[in-house]
């Protein structure tokens, strides 16, 4: 986690409370030297990863006349960065056991950009290439894919026509959950272990309407 202790520790909380083994470490994914410290304190504590989720990423409106320099990098050092240094350390421990699974999180904006959020945009498809890169460059030993949201956990308040206008597109014609996300994200894990490379798009068929 980032800057939501509260929650990580709730969520930590959950998880050993059903019998299961948790722990959450701090870190600013932006930062290389710090991602090489919390992927250390994992593999102290936990003895080993596994499995690696790149879920870390931020969403700001950023209209194109007036992105600065400094907006633009901190979306991609957090969204696309912050996902290949992780992936870069936790591959080199799946590597030396000879299995593991790096599940990266990108965007059907990667293939259908917004305009008021083009840096994100740019940021999911450097995740969708680097899911395509690493699943080449770690094979056989480790499976990389992608899970693409398109619209998924709309906020609260959201106006009910707007709404009704973002959800019109959608074959489906509702919302994704976060369910729906997380279940795609286990099947990968739990699933074939002869599928890398690929990118699912969790988006009631947006894509293809």
């Amino acid at each position: 986690y980032h800057a939501s202790e509260d929650a990580a520790r709730r969520v930590v909380a959950e998880i050993t409370g059903q019998g299961g083994r948790a722990a959450a470490f701090p870190a600013d994914v932006s930062d290389a030297a710090a991602v090489e410290r919390m992927v250390d304190a994992v593999q102290a504590q936990l003895g080993g990863i596994a499995v690696l989720v790149n879920n870390a990423a931020i969403f700001p409106r950023t209209p194109l006349a007036t992105t600065t320099e400094a907006e633009w990098d901190r979306v991609l050092d957090t969204n696309l960065k912050g996902a290949f240094f992780c992936s870069q350390r936790a591959a080199a421990e799946m590597l030396r056991r000879g299995a593991g699974k790096i599940i990266n999180i990108a965007d059907v904006s990667a293939y259908r950009p917004w305009p008021g959020f083009l840096p994100y945009c740019v940021s999911k498809a450097g995740v969708v290439a680097l899911t395509h890169g690493l699943a080449r460059a770690l094979a056989p030993a480790v499976q990389v894919n992608a899970v693409a949201p398109g619209t998924v956990l709309l906020p609260d308040g959201y106006p009910p026509e707007q709404k009704r206008r973002t959800l019109a597109p959608v074959p489906m014609g509702r919302e994704g959950t976060a369910e729906d996300v997380a279940r795609t994200v286990l099947f990968l894990i739990e699933g074939p272990d002869y599928i890398t490379g690929a990118v699912i798009p969790v988006d009631g068929g947006r894509l293809v309407a």
